[in-house]
């Protein structure tokens, strides 16, 4: 008990797991439909390399988005991005260009600003994005 209140940790720490797996959904959309724009369709290999893991590690996360209903997928064949998919990659490739104009916006080295743009922009509220954006905009 803290302060009268009951805090449930395993709570907390099922919530962060969630928020974790929704960034690893957002990461490998926006990389597929990065992929498909570049190269015309998106691959196994492709994403591995990009994303700099294993074939089984991205075997295993495009078996779980396909599973949300975020991509379609067959053995041997290139990812497509399903409309709910297309959505949640539009989504996130917006979050990232606002994160990432804001950080530039406010001096930081653009090589920096990538790299801390890929750890900041799936933890930030709507609100505090809304409030980059305007930020950015006054400042471009």
């Amino acid at each position: 008990m803290t302060r009268g209140r009951q805090t449930d940790p395993a709570a907390r720490f099922r919530s962060t797991r969630a928020a974790h797996r929704d960034e690893t959904a957002e990461d490998y959309v926006e990389a597929i439909a990065q992929l498909i724009d570049e190269r015309g369709e998106a691959r196994v290999k492709d994403l591995a390399e990009m994303m700099g893991v294993s074939h089984v590690t991205v075997s295993r996360i495009v078996a779980r988005i396909h599973n949300e209903g975020l991509v379609d997928t067959e053995p041997r064949r290139p990812i497509h991005l399903t409309p709910k998919g297309r959505r949640l990659a539009a989504r996130a490739k917006e979050r990232h260009e606002i994160v990432l104009a804001f950080l530039l916006a406010l001096g930081v080295p653009r090589k920096q600003a990538e790299i801390d743009t890929e750890g900041i922009e799936h933890h930030v509220s709507q609100a505090t994005i809304e409030a980059m954006r305007r930020f950015a905009g006054k400042h471009v």
